[in-house]
C-alpha cells in the first residue's frame, strides 16, 4: 500500500486540536515534501525521520514521498510530529501494518538513532484526548435516545491509546481514562505495533504506563510560622486567601513584605484534580517546571514587558499571568514597573482571563490569579519611619506613589500597611500559628462558599453581590458614610462587600454586621 494515515495532536496556545498525517508514496524522482502549514521545526523533520528510520534498521523509501498535515489552515510548530510521521512513512512503504494505526495516536521527537526524546504538551494532548473521548460519548447517548435512530450503532466509542517518549509517560498518564504507551525508541513503537499482526512473534509490547498515586495533600518548602509579629498583615493575608482577594503590601525595606506573600500558597486549599491537570497543562505547554498539586506563586521582575506578563507574541504563547492560573502572581517593588505594562493588568483582575488577538489568530489564556503587590512608601522606603532617616522631599513621595494609577489600585481589595519590625519582636521565640492552622480556617470559609455560590467571593458579580450579601440599615449607614469620606466608587464599593462577606464567612457568621465591614472599609483607606 502507499497510503497510510496517522493520527497525532498539534498544540495551540493550551489546546491539542487533533492532526491527520497522510502519508502517499508516487512515482518519480526521490523526493519528500511536508504540505499543511508546517513551521520551521516540522519541515526540518525530514532529515530527522530519514536518518531515524535507517539507524532503526528500517528501509527509507527512494520514491517520491508527500507528506500532508490536515486540516490544511492550522499551523504546526514543534519536534512532536517526528514520531507520527516517521510511522506513516513506514505504513505507507509496506514496513508496518496501516490497519493497527487506527487506534493509536502519537507525539514524539526523533534523535538521529531512533531514540525518542521529551516534546512539551503532553499532558495537553492527553487532555484534549480524554475530553473527545466524553463528547463522542455523549454523542452516542443523544443518538441512542432518538427515538428515530434505535438500530444506530450505539458502542461505546474506542478510546485511543497515545503513545509518547518514556520521558513524557509520567506526566501524561495523570489523566485519568486515556490509555499511555511510553516508548524508548522508534525501534519498540515498531516492535509493539507489529505484535499486534503477530502475536506469536517474538517483538516486545509497550507497557502501559501506569498513573502516579495522587497525594492527599501537598507540602510546601515555607510556612507562615516563618514570619513573626505583623498580625495585621498576617489577618490581612488570611482574608485574601479566604475570599481570593488580591492585597498590596506598603512599608520599609525589610519589614517582611515578601516573606509574607510567599507564604500565600500554602494557606490556600488544596486544587481539586481537575484544577491540578489544568495547570500542570499550562507548564507542560509552557515547557516549564512545576511541583504537581501545589499553588504556582510567580514573582515577576519588574524589568518584564507587558508581552511576558500577560502573553503574545505572533503565534500567542501564555504570559505569567496564566502561569499564576490558581495560584498567586507577586509583584515586587510595584512603583518600579512600566506603567503600561501595570495597566494591562487591569481587565485580566476582572474578567478572570486574557484574550490575545493577532492578525491571524485568536487565543483566550486563563488568569484566575491573586494578585499579590509590594511597594516602599517613598523612594528611599523610610517615609514615616519614627528615626527620621527619610530625606524624600514631598514631591518626590508624591511623584513616586503617582506612577500607580487610580484604576489599578481602586482594582485592589485589601490595601495593608507594614511597619518596620522591632528587634525585640525578631528575638522572641514565640512561633505564630502555621500555615496548617490558618489554612484549617481558610478552608472552612472556602465551603460556606462553595456551598452558598459556587465560587469564591472575590469572583462574585454585581448581581450575585445583590443576592447573596445582604446589609441590614447600620451596615448601609456605615457604607454610606464611609463611601463619602474614603470617595468610594462603585467599584471600590462592590469590593468592599465582597471582603466583609469573607470576613464573616471566616467568623462563621451567616450575616454581615457592622464589625465585619468596618474591617473590611480598613482595607480600603489607603487606596
Amino acid at each position: 500500500m502507499s497510503f497510510a494515515q496517522v493520527y497525532t495532536r498539534s498544540v495551540v496556545g493550551l489546546h491539542a486540536p487533533k492532526v491527520i498525517i497522510e502519508v502517499h508514496l508516487s512515482q518519480g524522482l526521490p523526493a519528500l515534501t511536508i504540505v499543511g502549514l508546517p513551521e520551521a521545526a516540522v519541515r526540518e523533520s525530514k532529515d530527522r525521520v530519514r536518518s531515524a528510520i535507517l539507524n532503526s534498521g528500517f528501509q527509507f523509501p527512494n520514491r517520491r514521498l508527500t507528506i500532508n498535515l490536515a486540516p490544511a489552515d492550522l499551523p504546526k510548530d514543534g519536534a512532536r510530529l517526528d514520531l507520527p510521521i516517521a510511522i506513516g512513512i513506514l505504513a505507507a512503504s509496506g514496513q508496518l501494518e496501516p490497519e493497527v494505526l487506527s487506534g493509536y495516536e502519537f507525539i514524539g521527537e526523533l534523535a538521529l538513532n531512533g531514540q525518542l526524546r521529551q516534546v512539551t504538551g503532553s499532558l495537553a494532548v492527553a487532555r484534549a484526548i480524554k475530553a473527545e473521548k466524553l463528547s463522542l460519548a455523549l454523542s452516542k447517548l443523544v443518538a441512542a435516545s432518538d427515538q428515530e435512530q434505535n438500530n444506530s450503532d450505539t458502542s461505546p466509542p474506542i478510546t485511543p491509546q497515545l503513545i509518547v517518549p518514556i520521558d513524557n509517560g509520567r506526566e501524561a498518564s495523570r489523566v485519568d481514562g486515556v490509555t499511555i504507551l511510553a516508548a524508548p525508541s522508534l525501534k519498540a513503537v515498531c516492535d509493539h505495533l507489529q505484535s499486534l499482526v503477530d502475536p506469536s512473534a517474538s517483538y516486545a509490547s509497550l507497557s502501559v504506563v501506569q498513573p502516579s498515586p495522587v497525594q492527599q495533600h501537598v507540602g510546601y518548602q515555607v510556612d507562615l510560622a516563618d514570619v513573626k509579629g505583623q498580625h495585621h498583615a498576617r489577618r490581612a493575608l488570611e482574608i485574601a486567601a479566604a475570599g481570593g482577594h488580591s492585597l498590596l503590601f506598603t512599608g520599609p525595606p525589610g519589614s517582611g513584605k515578601t516573606l509574607m506573600a510567599s507564604r500565600l500558597p500554602t494557606i490556600l486549599p488544596d486544587l481539586s484534580d481537575e484544577d491540578a491537570l489544568e495547570v500542570a497543562s499550562t507548564y507542560s505547554v509552557a515547557d516549564s517546571d512545576y511541583d504537581y498539586g501545589t499553588r504556582p506563586f510567580r514573582q515577576v521582575h519588574h524589568t518584564i514587558s507587558a508581552v511576558a506578563l500577560v502573553g503574545g507574541g505572533s503565534r500567542p504563547k501564555p504570559g505569567e499571568i496564566t502561569l499564576a492560573n490558581k495560584g498567586v502572581l507577586f509583584l515586587d517593588e510595584l512603583p518600579e514597573f512600566d506603567r503600561s505594562v501595570l495597566e494591562v493588568l487591569r481587565q485580566p483582575l476582572e474578567a478572570k482571563q486574557i484574550t490575545i488577538s493577532r492578525a491571524n489568530s485568536q487565543m483566550t489564556f486563563p488568569a484566575n490569579f491573586q494578585l499579590v503587590a509590594a511597594m516602599n512608601p517613598c523612594p528611599c522606603g523610610y517615609d514615616g519611619d519614627t528615626s527620621g532617616r527619610c530625606r524624600c522631599r514631598p514631591e518626590q513621595i508624591k511623584r513616586y506613589q503617582d506612577k500607580l494609577s487610580g484604576p489599578l489600585l481602586d482594582r485592589i481589595d485589601l490595601h495593608i500597611t507594614v511597619p518596620a519590625l522591632p528587634i525585640a519582636d525578631l528575638q522572641n521565640s514565640q512561633v505564630g500559628e502555621t500555615s496548617k492552622q490558618v489554612r484549617a480556617r481558610v478552608v472552612v470559609a472556602h465551603q460556606h462558599q462553595m456551598q452558598r455560590q459556587q465560587k469564591v467571593n472575590n469572583e462574585l458579580s454585581p448581581s450575585e453581590i445583590d443576592e447573596y450579601i445582604q446589609l441590614g440599615d447600620n451596615e448601609k449607614q456605615l457604607l454610606q458614610l464611609a463611601q463619602q469620606r474614603l470617595n468610594l466608587s462603585a467599584r471600590g464599593y462592590h469590593r468592599v462587600l465582597r471582603v466583609a462577606r469573607t470576613i464573616a464567612d471566616l467568623a462563621n457568621s451567616t450575616d454581615i454586621n457592622s464589625a465585619h465591614v468596618s474591617e473590611a472599609l480598613s482595607y480600603r483607606s489607603k487606596a
